[in-house]
């Protein structure tokens, strides 16, 4: 509202300047339309310049300065060169052109190294670490991001970007209760992160209009932050690594942190369902891992002692064979 509020009064503060001071001797007319024109375009360059990451901008007028610093030398050089002086003054004026776009372009490009930590990389040996970690979707809803993020396990600055608060929102409004409540536990860990005094949160309002698909604008913004993307997605996770943006899969994070369980260990478990096979029951670990126990589909509802036969790392996560611990030992004995 505030912006809207600062364009109203900009564009009529231009068409009352071209309305009442009637520049280069035009009509009130044809200065009313002509200060219409001119703010109509410096408010579409408003908006697109908005949508720049504030590094571009830095390196654009960075190298704008550069160049019309070099501009303003070569035009001195010139002049004291013997050369009339309507050929001078078009040699100084493509200096200006020439080398402030050349300077634009350039800087823009190379923003990066605008920012501080950017140019101390520069004297390291080793490659700087990103200190932009992007949330996804899955990644908020999921939630462990918030225990990970309070226990110092990930440093840096935490990207929310606004389209996806949008889609938390559209989930949060389904008429899916299940949809519904998920979209509504986003929201609370979003806030829980912003109410984290150990956790830097930043909402992002850069978007990227050509993509309509949120995943494609996740991985445009990692790309010009030059961050981490924080996903449980498995198929955005793959993307974005053909992409070469650097993925933090959370998922993959608690995997590798369950503890390492060898064949021939003993354990305690609740059996709590049937297994797929004949015979089988099935457990569950603190962690979530599934643990299959032969010949055990009698004793579903009982807490037995089992021994580990084999495990099996799978993509969905890792899953333990076992058998009863009586079984082990007859075995054994005989």
């Amino acid at each position: 509202m505030g912006f809207m509020v600062i364009r109203v009064l900009f564009v009529l503060t231009c068409a009352g300047m071209g309305y009442f001071l009637h520049p280069w001797g035009l009509g009130r007319p044809e200065g009313l339309v002509l200060g219409l024109a001119f703010s109509a375009g410096m408010i579409a360059t408003e908006v697109k310049m908005r949508r720049l990451d504030t590094k571009v901008l830095l390196g654009g007028v960075a190298g704008v300065g550069i160049g019309l610093s070099l501009a303003l030398g070569f035009g001195a050089i010139t002049r004291t060169m013997v050369i009339n002086a309507d050929t001078s003054t078009f040699l100084q004026a493509l200096y200006v052109v020439v080398l402030g776009y050349l300077g634009l372009v350039v800087g823009a490009k190379q923003g990066e190294w605008a920012v501080s930590g950017a140019v101390k990389a520069f004297f390291r040996d080793t490659p700087s670490v990103p200190h932009h970690k992007i949330l996804d979707t899955s990644a908020i809803i999921d939630g462990r991001i918030f225990d990970i993020t309070d226990s110092g396990f990930v440093d840096g600055t935490l990207i929310v970007p606004q389209f996806v608060l949008n889609e938390l929102q559209q989930i949060a409004d389904s008429d899916d209760p299940l949809r519904s409540n998920r979209g509504r536990r986003g929201l609370d860990v979003i806030r829980k992160l912003q109410k984290s005094p150990d956790v830097d949160v930043q909402i992002s309002d850069l978007d990227f209009p050509d993509h309509s698909d949120v995943d494609a604008k996740l991985i445009e913004l990692s790309k010009q932050l030059s961050g981490q993307l924080v996903t449980n997605d498995f198929n955005l996770n793959k993307v974005a690594q053909l992409r070469g943006i650097p993925v933090l899969n959370i998922n993959e994070l608690a995997n590798a942190l369950k503890p390492v369980v060898l064949p021939g260990e003993t354990m305690t478990v609740s059996l709590i369902k049937e297994g797929k096979e004949a015979g089988q029951a099935v457990a569950y670990l603190d962690d979530g891992t599934m643990v299959v126990v032969d010949n055990s589909g009698h004793l579903i509802g009982e807490t037995i002692d089992v021994v580990v036969t084999s495990v099996l790392q799978t993509t969905a996560g890792r899953m333990i064979f076992s058998k009863q611990q009586q079984e082990a030992s007859a075995s054994t004995h005989a």
